[in-house]
This record gives structure tokens, sequence and C-alpha cells, in this order.
């Protein structure tokens, strides 16, 4: 087995099939170091560990300030909306079950802002980071407390944006 850890979706580690949803998990990922400028997980200097999409997660849920999630070096310049999406995508990809996961091309549909996608469920893992507080740092002074879960569904958008069909699915954005 390859790959960079973090990354890797947790079926590589459970022993099951790997399908391509791994590599959507792994784009998530991406998508989050895109957001910030930076790793998505480090340990600081007093060796506690940091974990950017923990952060997101929560932030998203709250319903806090995304700009603040952005990458310092960008001064605040991006489009609150996009860089929503582009959180919200992120957490759809890092589902801890693959079947909950988008395809890549509902990925772009998304990111093109054809279809539109409301608030995923926090992942299992995150909120192991969550429970831990005392282990672990985040990269800001923001709370990470993870509560109840929020099934989403994903609406198709017209360019009136008046009308719009949704459909709802249990296991995909």
């Amino acid at each position: 087995m390859r790959g960079t850890r973090g990354y890797l979706a947790p079926e590589w580690l459970s022993g099951v099939a790997i399908t391509s949803k791994a590599d959507v998990y792994s784009y998530g990922m991406m998508l989050f170091e895109l957001v910030s400028g930076r790793r998505n997980s480090e340990q600081s200097e007093d060796g506690k560990i940091k974990f950017f999409p923990s952060l997101v997660a929560s932030q998203i849920k709250d319903g806090d300030d995304v700009l603040s999630l952005l990458d310092p070096r960008l001064k605040g310049n991006a489009d609150p909306e996009e860089l929503l999406r582009v959180c919200k995508i992120a957490c759809w990809c890092i589902q801890d079950e693959e079947t909950q996961r988008p395809s890549m091309g509902q990925v772009v549909q998304i990111l093109e802002g054809v279809l539109t996608v409301n608030l995923p469920p926090t992942p299992r893992a995150l909120q192991v980071f969550a429970d831990s507080q005392e282990h672990i740092v985040f990269f800001t002074e923001s709370s990470s407390s993870q509560n109840s879960h929020t099934q989403s569904n994903v609406s198709s958008t017209t360019s009136s944006q008046a009308k719009s069909t949704t459909s709802t699915t249990s296991s995909k954005p």
C-alpha cells in the first residue's frame, strides 16, 4: 500500500475492496489544503496535533465565517459562497463510508455551481479528533464541539435559481 498518511481513505486500512471513491477521499483532503494553504495535519512544537478538517467541519456546522479558514496569504480575497461550497464538498469527500462520498462527476458539478450541496454529516474520524480536544489543537481559537449530524440533500439549480429539484439521497451529497 502506498499513500500519504492522512490522505488515505479508511478502506485502505480496513482491507475492503478499493474503488474510485478512495481517490475522492484523497481529493477532499487536498481541497482542505487548497483552502488553508498548509498541510491538514501538523505537529506543533509542543507535540500536539493540528487537524484542519476538524476545524472546517466545526465551522461550517456552526455557521461560522468560512473566510477565517482561508489561507492568510490571500488576505480574505475569496467569494464566501464559493469557499463554503469548497469546504462542504471537501467534507462530503472525506466521509468514512465510501457510499456517502460523491462521485468525481458530482464533485465537479458542485464546484462549478451546477449542483448545490447542503451540510454533510461529520465523519466519525473527525468526531474522534473533536472528542479528544485535550490532545488536539486546531489552527485557530475556535470551538470544535461536534453534536448532531445533519442529513443533507443535493439540489440541481436552474439559471433563475427560483426553481430547483431536490433529490434526496441517503448515501450521497
